[in-house]
């Protein structure tokens, strides 16, 4: 079906509902988030010489900043009896089983992408090699497997 090194073995299907996140580029995300929020903030109380609309624009920034590493923390891949839903950065998309044609992760690409029916293609950042590649591959795997098993379901 593909060239990707994702196929050769196969798993056993995950108990759905199942959520497929980066877990270690999240927690890395949000922590540096909550770090970067309450350094901002404390240098903005502890700097004497700051008025108070200078000390809000420094919690504003943390925030600000904080709020950008929560939505690239947010990818997921949620699959379910009846389809798959992939919450990429700013998006989020339902589908059916049967528009999933293909699941690919290939060597050097940074997350899945989904071949869909109608011809195009679907990053599913939820399922990204970034720090825990062998997570990555084994999320992949899974993916792969249900989505071939319930296209074969619904055939």
């Amino acid at each position: 079906m593909s060239e990707s090194p994702v196929s050769p073995a196969s798993p056993a299907l995950p108990a759905l509902p199942v959520t497929f996140r980066p877990t270690r580029t999240r927690a890395v995300l949000l922590t540096a988030g909550a770090t970067i929020f309450v350094v901002i903030t404390a240098i903005a109380f502890l700097l004497p010489a700051l008025s108070p609309g200078e000390r809000t624009s420094f919690v504003f920034t943390g925030a600000l900043l904080f709020g950008v590493l929560v939505l690239l923390s947010r990818p997921k891949v949620v699959a379910d009896d009846s389809g798959v839903t992939v919450v990429n950065i700013a998006t989020s998309r339902r589908l059916a089983w049967a528009e999933i044609v293909q699941v690919n992760l290939r060597p050097g690409d940074p997350w899945v992408f989904l071949n869909l029916s109608d011809g195009t293609s679907l990053p599913a950042l939820g399922i990204q090699p970034g720090i825990g590649r062998q997570q990555a591959v084994t999320d992949a795997r899974s993916l792969r497997a249900l989505a071939e098993a319930r296209t074969a379901r619904e055939n």
